[in-house]
């Protein structure tokens, strides 16, 4: 497994071993002492599958009373993942990274707690895991607009099909201070 750390404090791009023949492939998709080893020491207590169309947004989503993880991952298609630091005191405060997630690769991005993800579909139709931290809890999630200038986010399609709640979305700017997680450094 290849871990490369992100240019956001405290998430990480993951890179398992595909073994692969003629006869197909498998994959580890996780191994709780392998991430801890490599530096995730989550808890995982959820997982979720999302099915998508070329060129749908979801995000970017993130719980403030209960922040979620996310090890994600695509498991049919290519999809461009975006998470941004949104905790309080952060030194990447404000900052995002983007993955294509491919299932060719079976590449994983951390989505760490206190971090707002989002991601559009690149191929005709993807599938989409989430190993998640805590459950959902619907009446905590907020949205931040997926095109906030203030992130400038460059998103590869420029015509996305956005849900109404995503298109409902606040400014980062706009989130008030005590819907943000505290950072805490490691």
């Amino acid at each position: 497994m290849e871990v490369i750390k992100s240019k956001l404090l405290d998430s990480l791009i993951i890179q398992p071993k595909k073994f692969g023949d003629h006869r197909g492939f498998f994959v580890e998709t996780y191994q709780e002492q392998r991430y801890i080893e490599c530096g995730l020491k989550a808890r995982f207590v959820q997982d979720n599958l999302s099915a998508s169309t070329y060129g749908v947004l979801r995000g970017l989503h993130y719980q403030h009373t209960y922040p979620q993880g996310k090890l994600v991952s695509v498991v049919k298609g290519e999809v461009f993942d975006v998470a941004i630091d949104i905790r309080k005191g952060s030194p990447t405060f404000g900052k995002w990274q983007s993955v294509i997630l491919t299932e060719e690769k079976m590449n994983q991005f951390w989505v760490p707690p206190g971090f707002a993800h989002g991601f559009c579909v690149l191929s005709e139709t993807a599938i989409f895991a989430y190993k998640c931290t805590d459950i959902y809890h619907p009446e905590t999630e907020i949205a931040i607009r997926w095109d906030d200038p203030d992130l400038g986010i460059d998103w590869p399609i420029k015509d996305m099909k956005v849900s109404a709640k995503d298109e409902k979305g606040v400014r980062l700017k706009d989130v008030p201070k005590e819907l943000l997680t505290e950072y805490k450094p490691s």
